[in-house]
């Protein structure tokens, strides 16, 4: 524990009594596995890849980690406004960037999300659209319950910021980054209060595009194909092999795991160290771990959502629940996939998985988070702490 007076009004001292410290060490604690997960799977992965050093992987996590931590506190540290106006230069950034990958981006596995930066390597852009667009999204329509007769200027200002974030994770192809983003948006707009008719509207157009992406993307289909009847694959073999490998794992971890570095999964699995990384996890280190790690996650998503409950400010309550939300899916989906619940989606564990730009983009937005939930004092609290 830092040791820091109530009596301190320095910015790190207002900062310390007013963050919310338990959600802050669920997070790094989520770093801790990330380190513990990255040196466990990462070594295997690089040599069988090829890669220059063993380390190649850990050594490049151990930067983003700290980078991640860093930013997280960083951006905590700011009022309402200042994330406002971060996630605004933000989104506005990472859209043009999101655009640029259609246009100069590589092209891997027939997507392109990617753009190659010089002394830093791949950059998703995309990863840094959720959290931004989720704050922007969240003022758009505070501002728009605000504005009375105007208010359609605001919900089509909000409208129209998601059908371009939409549009351009479509041409990508990105459809799991667009389900969570979409999943973001309708929060927002059922935590804003709008009409039952229209949720129920929403809903339908939710459930046709998911229809429609099934037969209009071949990617999808093959994914929902595999995950209901994995026996029906054109041409034979194992459509499943990856999904197959992990339920292993998991079932030679057991209760306790097998012990650190004792894993097989990780030798095996192209993506151990990053989509498959709830595996290793749980082969090394058993069921218990597993849900000591799944704890953390719903501890953190259960008491953002109950701080909000004594939050009054739309555009507080409103950003908060979106990055809740987006930080929970994300959660879900990679752990669902591992355990064969839902389709493969390659979605990474937030803070535990590999990968710099999913890493930072993450930290951003439980930087966002905490700032938001902060204690905020009037003048009369100030007075009284500074006597």
């Amino acid at each position: 524990m830092m040791a820091l007076s109530r009596a301190d009004t320095s910015t790190l001292g207002r900062w310390w009594w007013s963050v919310d410290r338990l959600t802050l060490a669920a997070l790094f604690t989520l770093i801790g596995f990330g380190y513990v997960m990255v040196l466990a799977a990462a070594p295997a992965v690089a040599e069988r890849i090829g890669a220059s050093s063993r380390n190649f992987f850990f050594l490049r996590q151990v930067f983003y980690l700290a980078g991640a931590m860093l930013v997280m506190v960083g951006v905590s540290i700011l009022s309402p406004r200042g994330v406002r106006r971060l996630a605004l230069l933000g989104c506005l950034g990472a859209i043009l960037l999101t655009a640029a990958t259609l246009v100069i981006g590589p092209e891997v596995k027939g997507a392109r999300r990617w753009l190659s930066i010089p002394l830093v390597g791949s950059l998703q852009p995309s990863e840094f659209l959720k959290p931004c667009f989720a704050i922007v999204a969240a003022w758009m329509i505070a501002e728009a319950k605000a504005a009375g007769k105007k208010a359609w200027i605001g919900w089509g200002l909000a409208l129209g910021l998601y059908g371009l974030v939409a549009v351009l994770l479509q041409r990508q192809p990105d459809i799991g980054m667009l389900l969570v983003v979409s999943a973001v948006f309708f929060a927002q707009v059922f935590v804003a209060g709008i009409n039952m008719f229209v949720v129920g509207v929403l809903g339908g157009v939710g459930m046709a595009a998911g229809v429609g992406a099934y037969f209009l993307f071949p990617h999808v289909q093959s994914r929902f194909d595999r995950f209901w009847n994995p026996g029906a694959i054109p041409g034979g073999g194992n459509g499943n092999y990856q999904i197959d490998v992990a339920l292993e794992a998991f079932g030679h971890g057991g209760l306790m795991g097998v012990g650190p570095g004792e894993g097989r999964v990780k030798n095996v699995l192209p993506d151990a160290h990053a989509d498959f990384v709830f595996a290793v996890l749980g082969e090394e280190f058993g069921l218990i771990i597993c849900l000591l790690v799944l704890f953390l996650f719903a501890f953190i998503v259960i008491r953002g959502m109950m701080r909000l409950l004594q939050e009054t400010d739309l555009y507080v309550i409103l950003a908060a629940a979106g990055l809740l939300t987006q930080f929970g899916l994300q959660a879900f989906i990679n752990m669902a996939s591992s355990l064969h619940l839902i389709p493969t989606k390659g979605m990474t564990l937030p803070f535990v998985s590999y990968g710099g730009s999913s890493v930072i983009a993450i930290a951003l937005g439980m930087g966002f988070l905490l700032a938001l939930t902060r204690k905020r004092l009037n003048r009369a609290e100030e007075g009284a702490l500074a006597a």
